[in-house]
């Protein structure tokens, strides 16, 4: 079957955003401002929690996005964050709005069979790279629709197009599917940790009354104890003087998940230092607030070690079993305890590590203890084996996508 070489701007038109006015932008609101920073680098869309821009102003409802519009990040954030020409799927209608940095894929022609194709076109390598080259600015780079117009395509026949589709489509379907599950096992421990040891509705809570402590009421036989008591703050590790180590930047924590991902290898490599099941805390503004913290369970063994930012507060248990010192690291009351800790200039405060002596828990008896890690550990244990599994998916989908976006690798080849 022949394929054609083209431009986009044969096939498809890209409709500029509206120049939303930041006097209405809010902490919460009725519908979320999208901008390049909510884009993934390999395409798709990243929602930041409760750091998103909302909007409450008048709003135009043709820049009102609906399910299954087609968005393109018209501007870099950084030179070091390339989203530039990244594509994204809008998943919901009413939710989110169409802002000036971004264009909308529209007026699509029949020479395009799914908006799927044209999503995977967009987010190729080869198509990326010619965005790049059109765009102009010194530091952060943007481009236009009418630029973007003159990038060249191969296309496939309609049906090679639906395949390619769907191939592509059935491992980013793995991968939101995985990435779900970590979600929920995630959320599922800490919601444990709340209803246990914030709560305190465990199992047999009902025949344990409760006293009177300092913390207020605890239940009976819990032991009211400092944080910097029950946990180790920054431990000792020892690491090889020479050769390369796992290192851990800031940047590979999540928000708002254990996982630890980007991991990179430097030679004899400073900062940090930490073994697995051990808890990486962000130290730093805005780190701490926006709730970047991971769980160590990547190295090969309890006895490896690894380096990471000095940016870094490591937790390890020393009553308390590992999945508990990380459920209480995402705690809102130990965070928010952290953050008025924080000294230091504008934009640049870091926590200090006395406030764990002030920060009290109630400590439950052992078995409860144990019972709780015996429950966790294998959620934890399965995070990490999804995320590697996405890690892999990733990977091939990414080595299969330029091939069969250039012909390289025909669809009958792939299961």
């Amino acid at each position: 079957m022949v394929w054609q070489e083209t431009t986009l701007g044969t096939l498809l038109r890209i409709k500029h955003g509206f120049a939303f006015r930041g006097e209405f932008f809010r902490d919460t609101g009725p519908a979320i401002l999208l901008t390049p920073g909510n884009f993934k680098a390999e395409g798709g869309l990243k929602l930041k929690g409760d750091k998103e821009k909302y909007y409450v102003g008048p709003i135009p409802d043709e820049f009102v996005l609906a399910e299954g519009d087609m968005i393109v990040a018209m501007t870099d954030l950084t030179q070091n964050a390339p989203i530039l020409g990244s594509a994204a799927i809008v998943p919901e209608s009413g939710r989110f709005l169409h802002n000036q940095r971004l264009g909308k894929v529209v007026d699509v022609n029949s020479r395009l069979a799914t908006r799927e194709f044209v999503y995977y076109l967009f987010n190729s390598e080869a198509v990326r790279a010619q965005i790049r080259a059109t765009a102009t600015g010194a530091t952060v780079r943007h481009t236009a629709p009418e630029r973007i117009y003159s990038v060249r395509v191969a296309l496939p026949p309609l049906p090679v197009q639906r395949r390619i589709a769907s191939i592509l489509s059935a491992y980013d379907d793995l991968i939101e599917n995985c990435e779900r599950r970590i979600r929920v096992l995630d959320e599922m421990a800490r919601s444990l940790y709340r209803e246990w040891f914030m709560n305190y509705r465990y199992p047999g809570h009902e025949s344990v009354p409760l006293v009177d402590s300092p913390m207020g009421r605890i239940p009976k036989g819990w032991e009211v104890t400092s944080a910097s008591t029950a946990l180790e703050i920054n431990p000792r590790v020892k690491v090889p003087r020479t050769g390369e180590l796992p290192f851990v930047p800031m940047g590979s924590l999540s928000n708002d998940s254990m996982v630890i991902s980007d991991i990179e290898t430097r030679d004899r490599p400073s900062g940090s230092k930490f073994q697995n099941n051990d808890t990486l805390f962000a130290r730093i503004t805005p780190c701490l607030e926006n709730g970047k913290t991971g769980f160590v369970q990547f190295l090969p063994d309890d006895e490896s070690a690894a380096c990471g930012s000095t940016e870094f507060i490591v937790l390890r248990g020393r009553s308390v079993p590992p999945q508990f010192v990380y459920c209480l690291a995402r705690s809102p009351e130990f965070r928010d305890h952290a953050i008025k800790s924080m000294t230091g200039a504008t934009g640049r405060q870091r926590v200090q590590e006395a406030c764990f002596d002030r920060y009290f828990l109630a400590q439950p008896p052992a078995a409860l203890l144990e019972r709780f890690e015996e429950i966790t550990k294998p959620m934890f244990t399965l995070v990490q084996t999804l995320h590697t599994r996405v890690a892999n998916l990733r990977q091939t989908r990414d080595l299969l996508l330029p091939r069969l976006l250039s012909g390289q690798l025909s669809v009958e080849e792939v299961e």
